[in-house]
């Protein structure tokens, strides 16, 4: 099995084993599914960090409003009526305006259990507002364990592991993620939450950045040494028949051009390399600056001790009579 070591840019992403017989039509779409998988798992575990702290998302009608603008355009949260995290919700405003955390709310979880509020206890623009679905600490640390597991799954520390990574584990981790959702929210989530458009595949990355990070399967080319890798031969034509190969493969869009070839030491590498001058050079200044040769006199210094020695001589002593 060759193995690939996937890099986009500079950065290493991944590890891919596939035979050398492998077709670079399969071998490109295998590879960009990964990718563009990875990248999947990513954008899931930023949101759902956020929905562990300020619960679900706010219809996108609101998003943004203070709680006068909500009570004056008579705005209703609906959904989050509905999506209450198991174990009830707890206090979390949002400062963003993005999710359903926001200082309103109809309850909160003590440790002594669950307290109403009612609308004498909160403001008015906040009785009149959508309720606080911030998970509890419980279930909060249930999304968050396996944000982590998940994490770990498809981290580029794989690569320094020797590990390699496939779909199926990508998939793994995104069911690792699905189930906790429908653990602390076993209602659903809103059509609107981008989790749920993740899950759904029906996300919409246009104008963002993570859309320029995605690569179309159709739009993916592998280069390898400078060369592209055509999709028309096989991965043998370009490595050999050694199945024990190891390459470096970068991951581009059609119509990019060749990565540009990465420098001979990496930046971390040249900083160790200038900070070492940089304590060189001040070291020989110090010895410059101490010119003191008084040490020439001592007895260690005098280079005739062991020729007196040897004749004699030593330690004698002129003095007059």
């Amino acid at each position: 099995m060759v193995l690939l070591h996937v890099k986009r840019g500079d950065e290493s992403q991944f590890l891919l084993q596939a035979p050398g017989s492998t077709e670079l039509e399969e071998l490109t779409v295998q590879v960009a599914r990964v990718y563009n998988g990875r990248l999947k798992v990513q954008r899931l575990c930023s949101e759902m960090e956020e929905l562990a702290e300020h619960g679900i998302f706010l219809p996108p009608n609101m998003q943004g409003l203070t709680d006068d603008q909500i009570e004056e355009l008579k705005l209703k949260d609906e959904w989050g009526e509905k999506c209450v995290p198991s174990g009830g919700a707890v206090f979390k405003k949002d400062d963003i305006g993005r999710r359903n955390g926001q200082e309103t709310g109809f309850c909160h979880v003590g440790q002594a259990g669950l307290e109403l509020v009612t609308s004498d206890d909160l403001p008015v623009s906040a009785s009149q507002s959508a309720g606080i679905t911030a998970p509890n600490e419980k279930m909060k640390q249930v999304l968050k364990k396996t944000i982590e597991e998940a994490k770990a799954i498809i981290s580029k520390k794989q690569v320094e592991a020797g590990v390699c990574v496939t779909m199926e584990m990508v998939k793994d981790a995104l069911d690792q993620l699905r189930g906790a959702v429908m653990i602390v929210y076993p209602m659903g989530l809103p059509p609107y939450d981008p989790i749920r458009m993740e899950f759904e595949n029906k996300e919409d990355l246009s104008g963002t950045q993570a859309g320029l990070n995605v690569i179309k399967e159709a739009e993916a080319q592998l280069w390898w040494a400078a060369k592209e890798l055509r999709r028309t031969k096989k991965l043998s034509d370009y490595v050999g028949k050694n199945e024990k190969t190891k390459i470096i493969a970068k991951i581009q869009q059609r119509g990019q051009g060749a990565p540009a070839r990465e420098p001979i030491i990496s930046s971390e590498e040249q900083k160790q390399l200038m900070l070492y001058y940089h304590r060189r050079q001040e070291e020989l200044k110090r010895l410059e600056e101490n010119d003191d040769d008084a040490y020439l006199n001592s007895p260690w210094a005098d280079n005739t001790a062991l020729k007196r020695h040897f004749h004699g001589v030593k330690d004698i002593k002129w003095r007059p009579r």
